[in-house]
């Protein structure tokens, strides 16, 4: 058995196919065949049903699990033996929602990747709600999103905090009223998250508590897009503070003030406890935390 043998699976698994596992390894089909036939024969089992579709058999998904804790020590020894060179070296993965990735992350990574040129960042934009089990499930490296969920399975330390609030265009009825309160938006058409969101989930739970069934004109998986509807005027909106900067400078939108929305969220960093993190991790995390909150939420 060799490593080469374990990826193959991994990939077919995924792939569902000999020959789209072959292209994404670079393997001919014969190629890919004899290497699942050599694991096989060498442990005396079935583990590709090689019918249409292809699947793993059930002891195929058996000797999948522990192929991939196999590939997942092999991974950490090679990060382990890249931390022994002096520049910090390796991949990150981040997973954060859409709004922090385009008002956040910009600034954190035009300075790291200046200080650090060998280190590769990927960032994987997601709902706020999936931040949390993608680092669980080891698919993202290092969260960054709100805190508002806990876990005995990772670790979190807060960078600043939001708020979320009620935005409108210029010619919105509600743009000329200084102070709105939950109550006067029961009939408005709003703007909202989607229900896998925390701002969604936060905003719901105001309206609840306040005995209000909203009006849902529109619901969106991005503060980006809510936005841009909002900016057409096509209903109020209620999306984070720190990703309305640019529009509220620009005139394009404006925030009315509403006191049952004024409670403060937590964002941070998530990492899986116990996890080894390279180089790039650690010097990624450090300087992350080592920046004052002002460097979040003081320009757009």
């Amino acid at each position: 058995m060799n490593i080469n043998q374990l990826e193959t699976l991994l990939t077919i698994s995924k792939t569902l196919s000999f020959r789209k596992a072959g292209e994404m390894l670079n393997l001919t089909q014969p190629a890919v065949s004899a290497q699942i036939k050599s694991l096989e024969d060498e442990f005396k089992t079935i583990l590709v049903d090689r019918n249409h579709p292809v699947a793993l058999t059930d002891r195929g998904k058996v000797f999948l699990e522990h192929a991939e804790r196999i590939l997942t020590i092999v991974e950490e020894l090679r990060q382990k033996l890249a931390d022994l060179d002096q520049n910090p070296q390796g991949h990150i993965v981040l997973g954060t929602t859409a709004s922090i990735a385009i008002q956040i992350l910009p600034r954190v990574l035009s300075y790291f990747q200046n200080q650090f040129p060998l280190i590769k960042t990927t960032i994987v934009s997601m709902p706020s709600s999936q931040v949390l089990a993608s680092v669980e499930n080891g698919s993202v490296d290092i969260g960054i999103s709100y805190l508002s969920d806990r876990s005995a399975q990772v670790e979190t330390s807060v960078l600043y905090y939001d708020t979320f609030e009620l935005v409108v265009a210029p010619r919105h009825p509600l743009a000329a009223i200084e102070h709105v309160t939950v109550g006067m938006l029961k009939d408005m058409p709003l703007i909202l998250l989607s229900p896998d969101t925390l701002g969604r989930r936060f905003v719901e739970r105001i309206f609840k508590e306040y005995n209000i069934q909203p009006n849902i004109a529109m619901e969106l998986s991005s503060s980006e897009e809510v936005k841009r509807m909002a900016e057409l005027n096509l209903g109020a909106a209620i999306v984070s503070k720190l990703s309305i900067a640019g529009e509220l400078k620009r005139g394009t939108l404006k925030m009315i003030p509403v006191r049952e929305l004024e409670v403060s969220h937590p964002v941070g960093v998530i990492t899986k406890s116990g996890r080894y993190l390279n180089s790039a991790m650690r010097q990624f995390l450090n300087d992350l935390k080592g920046m004052p909150e002002d460097q979040f939420v003081g320009s757009e």
